[in-house]
C-alpha cells in the first residue's frame, strides 16, 4: 500500500470516527470538511476532480435543501402542533392504532420531503404528542424508534427523498422516473413488511389504552403565534386550520409530482425544487408578513457541506485505488447471476453503511458498479439493490445514516435517552429480515416488468 493510499484511508477512518463520536456535539459537517480539505492539500483530489464533484452533487444538494426549506416553513405555519393534535384524535385512545398512524405519517413525510426533512418534522411532532399524553419514557420509545426507522427507510421508493440517492443517480446516469419505476413497488412492500415486523416485536410495549391529552397542542400554538391574519387568510378555527394545512400539503405534493415530470422531460429537477420552495417562502412572507430571514437561519445548510465533503473523501478513496480493489473482489460474484449479485451487493452496502455511514457506503458501491462494465439492466438492478442496502439495511445500527444521527441529536436535546441495546433489541431482527425480503422482491419485480 502506497503512502497516498495510506493517508487517504487514515483520513477517511478518522473522519468517520469523529462523525460517530461527535465530541461536544460537533456537527457532522466539520470533520467531513476537514477530511476533504486534507484530501485536497495532499493532492489526492485535483481541481478537475472538484469540478466533476460539484457537477455531480450540485443539483442533488440544491433539490434536497429546497425540500428541507419547505419543511422548515411548515414548522413556522404550526404544522407540527396541528399534526400532533390530529394524530392524538385519530388514535381514539388506542396505542396500537397510534402506532399505525405514526407509520403512515412518517412514510408520507419522507415521500413529500426527504428522509432528513422527515426526521426533522416527525420527531418533534411525536415528542410533542407523547409528552402531552404524559407517557413514561419506556412507553414513548416504541413510537419514536419505529417512526424514525420508517421515516429513514422510506427514502428508498423515490430517489428524490435522499441526497445520497440523488447524487448516485447522477453517477449512474439514471432518471428519477426510471428509478421510481424500478424500485417503488418492491421497496413499498418491503416497508410494509418492516412495519409489520416492528409491530410484532413492539406489540407488548405499546399501551393498549392511551392517556388523554393534557392540553390542546393546536390551540396553544395558534393562540401564541398567530394574531388575526390579513388579506383574508384566517386560521382561528380548527376547520379553517385543517383546510389551510391541507392546501399547503397539496402544494408540496404538486411540487413533488413536477419533479418527476421534469425528470421525464430531462429538465433539471433542482429548478422545480427551488421554484417550489420560493413560492412557499413568498406566500408566507406576503400573507403572514413574516420576514423570510428566520427560515434561512433555521435551514440546516451544513447538510450541503457534509454531502460535498464526504464525496470529496470518497473520490479520494477512488483515486487511491479502493474501487479497483472492490471491482477485483466482487466482479466474479456479480457475474454469477443477477439474483446472487443483488443479494451480495445489497448486503455489502448494508454492512458498509453500518460501519461507515450510508453516505460513503452508497457512493463507494455506486462508483464500483460503474467500473464493472455491466449491461444497463444489470447495472440499474444492482444499483437498486445498493439503494435498499443503503436506505434500509443501514438501520441495523443507529450510526448507519445521517437521518438517524439527526434523530438521536433531537432526542438528546429533548432529554430523551435511547440506549444501544434498546435500539438493537428491535433492529437486530427487523432490519436484516426486511432488507433480504425487499431485495428478493426487487429481483422478481425487475424480472416481471423490465426483463
Amino acid at each position: 500500500m502506497g503512502i497516498e493510499t495510506g493517508i487517504t484511508l487514515v483520513v477517511f477512518l478518522m473522519t468517520m470516527l469523529l462523525i460517530f463520536w461527535r465530541p461536544s456535539d460537533l456537527h457532522e459537517a466539520w470533520p467531513a470538511s476537514i477530511g476533504a480539505g486534507i484530501m485536497v492539500l495532499t493532492g489526492m483530489i485535483s481541481y478537475t476532480d472538484i469540478l466533476d464533484i460539484t457537477n455531480k452533487i450540485g443539483g442533488a444538494s440544491i433539490t434536497i435543501i429546497s425540500t428541507i426549506v419547505m419543511a422548515v416553513i411548515l414548522e413556522s405555519f404550526g404544522f407540527f402542533n396541528w399534526a400532533a393534535a390530529r394524530l392524538g384524535a385519530l388514535a381514539k385512545g388506542s396505542g396500537r392504532r397510534l402506532y399505525w398512524y405514526i407509520q403512515l405519517l412518517c412514510f408520507l413525510m419522507t415521500l413529500l420531503f426527504n428522509n432528513d426533512g422527515s426526521i426533522l418534522i416527525t420527531t418533534p411532532i411525536l415528542i410533542l404528542l407523547l409528552k402531552n399524553m404524559g407517557l413514561k419514557p419506556h412507553r414513548q420509545l416504541p413510537y419514536l424508534l419505529s417512526g424514525a426507522l420508517t421515516a429513514t427507510a422510506s427514502s428508498a421508493p423515490i430517489g428524490v427523498s435522499n441526497i445520497v440517492n440523488l447524487i448516485s443517480l447522477e453517477i449512474i446516469d439514471m432518471t428519477l422516473y426510471m428509478y421510481t419505476a424500478m424500485i417503488f413497488v418492491p421497496s413499498a412492500l418491503g416497508l410494509l413488511f418492516m412495519s409489520w415486523l416492528m409491530f410484532i416485536v413492539m406489540k407488548n410495549s405499546l399501551p393498549k389504552k392511551l392517556p388523554k391529552l393534557q392540553y390542546d397542542l393546536e390551540e396553544v400554538f395558534f393562540t401564541k403565534n398567530f394574531h388575526p391574519l390579513k388579506r383574508g387568510i384566517s386560521v382561528e378555527t380548527k376547520r379553517k386550520r385543517t383546510s389551510f394545512m391541507m392546501k399547503i400539503l397539496v402544494f408540496v405534493l404538486m411540487t413533488r409530482c413536477l419533479l418527476f415530470a421534469a425528470s421525464y422531460f430531462n429538465i433539471p429537477i433542482s429548478i422545480v425544487a427551488i421554484l417550489g420552495s420560493l413560492v412557499l417562502l413568498i406566500y408566507r412572507w406576503y400573507y403572514f408578513r413574516t420576514n423570510p430571514v428566520d427560515i434561512l437561519k433555521n435551514t440546516p445548510w451544513q447538510i450541503l457541506i457534509f454531502a460535498f465533503s464526504m464525496y470529496v473523501i470518497i473520490y479520494g478513496l477512488h483515486n487511491a485505488g479502493l474501487t479497483n480493489l472492490l471491482v477485483m473482489v466482487f466482479e466474479p460474484l456479480v457475474n454469477q447471476g443477477l439474483f446472487y449479485a443483488s443479494i451480495t451487493m445489497g448486503g455489502l452496502v448494508s454492512v458498509m453503511s453500518n460501519l461507515f455511514n450510508n453516505h460513503p457506503a452508497l457512493m463507494i458501491g455506486t462508483i464500483t458498479l460503474t467500473e464493472m462494465g455491466l449491461d444497463p439492466v444489470t447495472l440499474k438492478t444492482i444499483y437498486m439493490a445498493n439503494i435498499i442496502g443503503s436506505d434500509m439495511g443501514s438501520l441495523l445500527l443507529p450510526i448507519g445514516t445521517l437521518a438517524s444521527l439527526i434523530w438521536m441529536q433531537i432526542l438528546r436535546k429533548n432529554h430523551i435517552k435511547v440506549k444501544w441495546n434498546d435500539y438493537l433489541r428491535v433492529t437486530v431482527l427487523v432490519i436484516p429480515l426486511s432488507t433480504v425480503f425487499t431485495l428478493i422482491l426487487l429481483f422478481y419485480w425487475v424480472q416481471l416488468v423490465f426483463a
